[in-house]
């Protein structure tokens, strides 16, 4: 069997499919139960519930993509809400999404900004300001900045966000311990440091490391592995740069991090604005060995440029920055622009606030801004990806709470939530401070929970992109997708998540990474599965990532070209070719659920198609407000097509019902879809609507290989009438 897919496996890549087909797939019969006694698992609206989202990108991709041919596509998915994405945030940088506002310090054009929340005219498409500040060697957005702790000026500076010193958390800075985490990428000798600070300095401070050999690049795994070095013997801190002895002999180690737990609170040059006041700077870090001759030999790499530096993480960046900083490259559509674009659909947006890297002045700014322009938004999702940059969550939960009480005091029926993790598929580590081994999401919840906030967290948001290796056989990852989700949402749950609070996945596709299976039929299977399987768990709104028309791209060394993108552009920008996920939103859109506002109720439903302990054919079952069944079918078996007989068991006297009258059936696989790789030159040869037959009773229902089918029937039976929910 696992050689038979690789065959297969192989022949679809070297674009054989045909000949697979021609030689007729294995016919084999399942059955699928809807268990539909009782109360459904869930309840939701077709219009609110099935959404999409816009991002930042480049400089005059917002031109490019809000044009009426594209926006004309965009709509033609049958997407009902909306989510803005925000790229300032991953690309460590503040957001002017008012291009009129005001500096702290105006007379020289810098310091921190705050965007004006008057409207006066259309707001232009809006950037992000770099940091001046800023510690962290790389970033998740162009990656072209550079941390300034090794750039090898002492003129720079890094210095941690001033909002998590106390005169703003309110609470002792001992729980806001702030943090610079080394990575040599090997183990390498050190037993010294040369530290040159800036102001304010850290007066108390501990330097440590971690004691395992850790493999893997830093931004795949955060060391849990602390521990002091055997010598601490530090002299008292100061400004100037000097050799600290660490331990008498060196030790190898890969990671080294050094705890700043108290500041001197103070700055050379007069300022009134307290930001510059609190928190902790340095200039550069060296660290390496003294030798005996006292002569210090520096491993770490110093450049202003991040693929030739020591690669560095700390706990936070300071936002202050200056006109000059503005980031062209890193774009984000105007508010004014996506809201006139129709794609709204006359719903509330999922809007962001910055967090991270902006002030919680700027966030109320925002939102008050939207609601005297007379935008509908009821949520607000605050910062993007903490986890991913590596936040604790004591430090988000601090700026979350301030973000909250700025808006609220603005903006009282607002909701508030987050924190779009980046990745949930594995148990997600953080820095772990004091020993503490509680995962990111229990100590977040726990700390507003202590401060009094829990209340004010309205809803959950997280991304899902299961699988980052997109080089590897997409038919085993799709077997095991729904166990990865399901045993995430459980493990949330243990967490603390509350099905008190509705859940959103504010992006979803098959990757983070650009590989073939996002543009090929693998891509529609896993969004497809992900929108069934989540609302039948209980999740309450799902965006799709790819919304925008976009380009082919390699991004794992393995020539796997792809995109999340519904639309494949041409040169200039204009949706010029569908792709899978395209077709597999609209059988969701517009055939598995009944357009519009009706409520729906989802049941659970299983089939009998196992392989390896993984279903090979997972169903989705709903009623339709008309009192039909739709039946989403999943078949991610690469060689086998199935016979569908259907199993409705309602209880009560135990009898098990079955399908009644005709039947109506659309199938989605390689026949309307065949994808030639050819980097960046790849294209569909293959690309066609879904097939839609009626069916008379007794006719049989076959579904084809690697296929999203919907199948939509009557069956009767004991059962509630869908209720509001």
């Amino acid at each position: 069997m696992i050689r038979g897919r690789l065959i297969f496996a192989a022949l679809v890549m070297a674009g054989g499919v045909r000949a697979v087909m021609a030689a007729g797939p294995e016919l084999r019969p399942v059955t699928i139960t809807v268990h539909a006694a009782g109360a459904p698992s869930n309840t939701f609206v077709p219009e609110t519930t099935f959404g999409a989202g816009v991002d930042g990108r480049e400089l005059g991709d917002a031109a490019r993509t809000f044009t009426p041919h594209n926006l004309k596509a965009m709509r033609s998915a049958g997407f009902g809400p909306l989510t803005y994405r925000l790229r300032t945030e991953l690309a460590i940088e503040a957001w002017h999404w008012n291009a009129k506002g005001h500096w702290s310090d105006p007379s020289r054009q810098q310091g921190y900004w705050t965007s004006s929340k008057v409207p006066a005219g259309p707001l232009p498409d809006s950037f992000g300001y770099r940091l001046p500040r800023r510690g962290s060697t790389t970033d998740q957005a162009n990656n072209d900045g550079y941390s300034r702790i090794d750039d090898g000026d002492l003129h720079t500076y890094w210095k941690s966000n001033p909002y998590l010193d106390e005169a703003f958390t309110r609470e002792s800075n001992d729980r806001h311990p702030q943090w610079i985490s080394i990575d040599f990428g090997k183990p390498t000798a050190v037993n010294a440091f040369r530290i040159a600070w800036g102001e304010p300095f850290a007066t108390e401070y501990a330097i440590e490391y971690c004691s395992d050999l850790i493999t893997g690049e830093f931004a795949e795994k955060v060391p849990q592995c602390w521990v002091p070095f055997p010598k601490s013997d530090f002299e008292s801190s100061s400004r100037r740069s000097r050799v600290d002895v660490v331990a008498p002999q060196p030790v190898r180690t890969r990671f080294v991090r050094i705890l700043l737990t108290r500041s001197c609170r103070c700055l050379s040059r007069a300022t009134e604005d307290i930001r510059d006041r609190v928190g902790y700077a340095v200039r550069e870090i060296e660290a390496g060995v003294l030798d005996g001759r006292g002569h210090f030999h520096d491993a770490m790499r110093h450049a202003p440029k991040n693929r030739k530096q020591t690669e560095v993480v700390v706990s936070s960046t300071d936002p202050w920055h200056r006109a000059a900083d503005v980031d062209r490259r890193t774009e984000q559509p105007s508010f004014d622009r996506v809201f006139a674009s129709g794609l709204t659909s006359g719903q509330p947006v999922l809007v962001p606030v910055s967090a991270l890297y902006d002030t919680p002045e700027n966030a109320a700014a925002e939102v008050a801004y939207l609601l005297a322009r007379g935008y509908p938004i009821t949520n607000v999702e605050v910062g993007e990806e903490p986890d991913g940059q590596y936040a604790t969550p004591e430090d988000y939960g601090a700026l979350f709470i301030q973000v909250v009480e700025a808006i609220h005091a603005v903006a009282p029926a607002v909701k508030l939530g987050g924190p779009s993790f980046q990745t949930t598929v594995t148990e997600y580590t953080t820095m772990q401070l004091h020993g503490d081994g509680r995962t990111w999401l229990r100590r977040f919840l726990e700390f507003i929970g202590r401060r009094g906030h829990l209340g004010d967290y309205s809803f959950f948001s997280f991304e899902w992109y299961p699988f980052d290796d997109g080089c590897a056989g997409t038919a085993h990852q799709l077997a095991e997708h729904p166990a990865i989700l399901s045993r995430v949402l459980e493990r949330l749950q243990r967490d603390g998540l509350s099905r008190d609070i509705p859940w959103f996945i504010s992006e979803y596709g098959y990757s983070a990474f650009g590989c073939r299976a996002e543009v090929d039929i693998e891509g529609a299977l896993l969004n497809a599965e992900t929108v069934g399987l989540f609302l039948t768990l209980g999740g309450d709104r799902v965006y799709l990532y790819g919304f925008e028309p976009g380009s082919l791209m390699d991004e794992l060394s393995c020539n796997s070209w792809g995109n999340n993108a519904m639309f494949l552009a041409d040169e200039k920008g204009e949706a010029a070719a569908t792709t899978a996920i395209y077709w597999a939103a609209r059988l969701i859109n517009e055939q598995w659920v009944q357009p519009g506002g009706g409520v729906h109720q989802v049941f659970a439903a299983e089939s009998d198609a196992v392989a390896d302990g993984q279903p090979m054919v997972t169903a989705f079952a709903v009623r339709r407000p008309d009192g039909t069944w739709g039946l989403l079918v999943i078949n991610k078996d690469p060689l086998r097509q199935y016979r569908l007989s259907f199993d409705f068991d309602f209880g009560g006297s135990g009898e098990r019902t079955k399908a009644s009258g005709d039947i109506d059936l659309y199938r989605y696989s390689r026949e309307q879809y065949e994808w030639k790789a050819d980097g960046p030159d790849g294209r569909a040869v293959v690309n066609a609507p879904p097939r839609y037959d009626r069916l008379r009773a007794g006719e049989p229902i076959i579904v084809p290989p690697y296929s999203i089918s919907v199948v939509r029937l009557a069956a009767t039976g004991h059962h509630d009438a869908p209720a509001e929910r």
